[in-house]
């Protein structure tokens, strides 16, 4: 019987965490760029297996069963967004795997497909609230007008004519190595030019999350939370009950 508690608050952890990640999808449905992510489990037999022994070890049955599953990974769908058209001059999306690359006061450098820019105080090419938009040799873009025009190669010219500087569009050996920081952007190694991608000027890219999708899925996760929560209250009831009457056969 009291099996039965650890799958119940298994199922309820589990169900938590999935309601927290579908739950920031949907907070994040219009922001340009996003890209939504999924939460996965395992059982707590194969996090075992994975950590014991060494890398020749397969790893031996303990038991018949798992009675608890683990917290295994937050991934992160890479996926195309939607571009959507928004006339604004410093508005740009990739077309094609890529990122910006965006640099804050502290030298740090972040990567992310929103592409809603603006100018700074001196003129540089800027994402609100981290920092300055770079170039694909790391350097800062000075603009200082946005009346500019910007071709499929990111080349950035003024609108008399004249080039200006280019935008970088860096790309990594694996995406699933990147790991979110403090304000929602990439960050990882192994940064480079990328050789294949189209800028879309004045475009912006949709966040991949599908609300309908996420909201689907959060009822399905908030039924399962609930159901849990209402065995687990059974259990407890049926095991001070039997408490009870086993004491009073004493």
């Amino acid at each position: 019987m009291y099996k039965g508690f650890y799958n119940l608050t298994s199922a309820m952890l589990t169900h938590q965490q999935n309601l927290n990640v579908i739950g920031n999808n949907m907070v994040n449905v219009s922001t340009a760029g996003y890209k939504q992510q999924r939460y996965t489990a395992t059982t707590f037999d194969d996090v075992m297996y994975s950590r014991v022994g060494n890398i020749y070890n397969t790893g031996e049955e303990i038991g018949r069963q798992s009675y608890i599953r683990a917290p295994s990974e937050i991934y992160t769908d890479y996926s195309q967004g939607v571009p959507e058209e928004t006339g604004q001059p410093l508005d740009f999306a990739i077309n094609g795997d890529g990122f910006f690359a965006v640099q804050n006061a502290d030298g740090e450098i972040a990567y992310t497909r929103m592409g809603n820019f603006s100018l700074n105080d001196e003129g540089y090419l800027c994402l609100p609230g981290y920092g300055q938009v770079l170039d694909p040799e790391g350097q800062p873009i000075y603009l200082g007008t946005d009346k500019i025009n910007v071709n499929a190669q990111g080349l950035i010219y003024y609108n008399e004519g004249g080039l200006i500087g280019r935008l970088g569009v860096y790309t990594f050996p694996d995406n699933n190595e990147l790991t979110h920081n403090a304000m929602g952007l990439f960050t990882g190694e192994g940064a480079q030019p990328a050789q294949t991608f189209e800028i879309w000027h004045k475009f912006i890219e949709r966040s991949n999350s599908d609300m309908v999708k996420q909201m689907t899925e959060m009822i399905t996760y908030q039924r399962a939370l609930q159901s849990a929560a209402q065995i687990s209250k059974i259990y407890n009831d049926l095991m001070t009950r039997t408490a009870s009457d086993v004491a009073r056969m004493v």
